[in-house]
């Protein structure tokens, strides 16, 4: 990171330079993502995170159109906003820069998406159809930060209209993107289908099955996807049971897997609190 810093501070110039710098940083974003996956103390990453925020951001000042570097930034201040933003009107904040981040990277990639902001649902869904290996990573962190987005403003019909778009993009992403992720992106599609009641749109079964593929994709490392499933699906149908039975699994498992310690140590804490409130809630 001093390097990268020094480099900035420099003021270089060039085509060259601008290219490398694009290329570090990116490296660097990549690295700090894993790290971060890694870390078993979420206050270290609550207090952290924010400088890092900010650093994506001045790379960007530097290289606004650099598709690497819009994800990365993108993906980091959906789950900042998500999960360490502690004030709805700052989720709020945190999740719209993400989704513009989002949006930005993949029209960069992908010409077409430029303009599915306000395109009707059939003509957006044959777009995604262009969609290749290429533009992976941006789609996943458009895909990502609308979910993040849309959760933040569940209050807002207009957010939650939405919904279909994002699951069908990240439907597309499963033909097109990394299989290590899958699991990851069932998770977040079971989060969609069980963000609303039946009633008002809302497809708990479906949402069931994304969330027992994604536990089956990982072999149950992933202890978020138990902790969203006993929240999105088991809460929303009201079954005790297969609730108390997911969340007890979470807490009885050992949270120190590479790629999900920071998720599954957030995980353990969402369980023990959805433990808690299950008596007033059933």
């Amino acid at each position: 990171m001093r390097v990268l810093l020094v480099m900035l501070l420099a003021g270089v110039a060039g085509a060259g330079c601008a290219s490398m710098i694009s290329s570090a940083a990116s490296n660097f974003a990549d690295n700090l993502s894993a790290a971060v996956l890694n870390q078993n103390d979420p206050e270290t990453v609550r207090a952290g995170a924010p400088a890092y925020l900010l650093l994506l951001d001045s790379f960007l000042q530097g290289n606004p159109n650099d598709p690497a570097l819009l994800a990365a930034a993108a993906n980091l201040y959906a789950s900042y906003g998500a999960v360490f933003a502690g004030d709805p009107d700052r989720a709020k904040r945190l999740t719209e820069r993400a989704r513009s981040y989002g949006f930005k990277s993949v029209c960069q990639s992908y010409r077409p998406a430029c303009r599915w902001k306000g395109m009707p649902f059939d003509q957006y869904e044959k777009t995604l159809d262009g969609l290749t290996a290429r533009q992976a990573d941006a789609v996943y962190a458009y895909g990502v930060s609308s979910l993040a987005y849309i959760r933040a403003h569940s209050d807002d019909w207009n957010a939650l209209a939405e919904l279909p778009h994002s699951e069908a993009l990240l439907n597309r992403y499963l033909e097109i993107g990394d299989a290590t992720l899958y699991g990851s992106v069932y998770t977040y599609l079971g989060i969609l289908a069980t963000l609303r009641p039946p009633a008002v749109g809302g497809e708990p079964e479906k949402g069931r099955q994304y969330f027992e593929r994604a536990i089956a994709l990982t072999g149950g490392t992933d202890l978020s996807a138990k902790v969203e499933f006993a929240r999105g699906y088991a809460r929303l149908l009201y079954e005790r049971e297969l609730h108390d039975q997911l969340l007890n699994e979470v807490l009885a498992a050992n949270p120190n897997v590479p790629g999900f310690t920071l998720t599954n140590v957030l995980a353990q804490r969402d369980a023990q609190s959805l433990l808690a409130s299950a008596d007033d809630y059933f």
